[in-house]
């Protein structure tokens, strides 16, 4: 695949006015969470390689046909961050985290409680979009890991337009899908976080939950622990990484 095929030169015609700048440095403070993650995955394909079988111990076999963009999505507490690092060791895929992609006065419009409007989110959208674009171009691998929490049809849409003037890459959405009152209790749990118990509240009242239309729209169910979150997860990718593998 050339540059060209992932970067058309007419931009305008996918849908991109202008790029937003480079995004900030990635934190360190998910190192030790990330460590434990790790420490999960092991165990999983140790005793899946005892028991001839496990998802992640088999993942490096598939060869799938496209490459693709997996972006996590769903509101705040439903677990984005923790399945997205759990794909990221399994698949040994390049992993993006969209909370640092925000601008500073993103971030403390949310720390003061006030939510993004659609004007606040469209550069943060597209520069999630082309971010992605530019780690598989340079990454090589077959595919991306995102989390952004797409709450409306049309910034998945906004996401969407990767696929544009590019056949061999397909956008995938994992929503993480719980209720309201579950995902208030998990943000109370958090500290040092910039999004607040009652931000839950108005992502709910803006989000719009995929149509069955949205053929691209994998759902999980979020309401189980993190560790029976990332397995489901874990299944659904792998099943469409099957599928597509399979079709080559």
């Amino acid at each position: 695949m050339s540059t060209d095929d992932l970067f058309p030169k007419d931009l305008s015609s996918a849908g991109v006015t202008h790029l937003p700048p480079s995004p900030p440095i990635e934190p360190t403070k998910r190192e030790k969470r990330r460590s434990s993650i790790a420490s999960i995955a092991s165990r999983t394909s140790r005793a899946s390689r005892a028991s001839n079988g496990s998802m992640v111990a088999s993942t490096p076999a598939l060869v799938p046909q496209h490459k693709h963009i997996w972006v996590i999505t769903g509101p705040a507490g439903c677990g984005k961050t923790s399945v997205a690092e759990y794909l990221h060791l399994a698949f040994a895929l390049p992993y993006l985290e969209g909370d640092t992609f925000h601008t500073p006065q993103n971030v403390k419009k949310m720390a003061e409680g006030h939510p993004l409007t659609d004007a606040d989110r469209w550069d943060w959208l597209i520069l999630l979009r082309e971010q992605s674009l530019q780690t598989l171009h340079e990454s090589g691998t077959s595919g991306v890991i995102v989390t952004c929490s797409a709450l409306k049809r049309k910034y998945r849409d906004v996401i969407r337009i990767a696929t544009y003037h590019n056949p061999a890459i397909l956008v995938h959405f994992v929503f993480l899908n719980a209720t309201e009152s579950l995902l208030m209790d998990r943000v109370r749990g958090r500290q040092n976080h910039y999004m607040k118990d009652y931000m839950v509240h108005s992502q709910f009242e803006s989000l719009e939950a995929p149509q069955k239309d949205e053929t691209d729209v994998l759902s999980v169910e979020a309401s189980g622990t993190s560790v029976e979150v990332q397995r489901l997860a874990l299944a659904v990718v792998r099943k469409t990484m099957e599928m597509d593998a399979g079709a080559a």
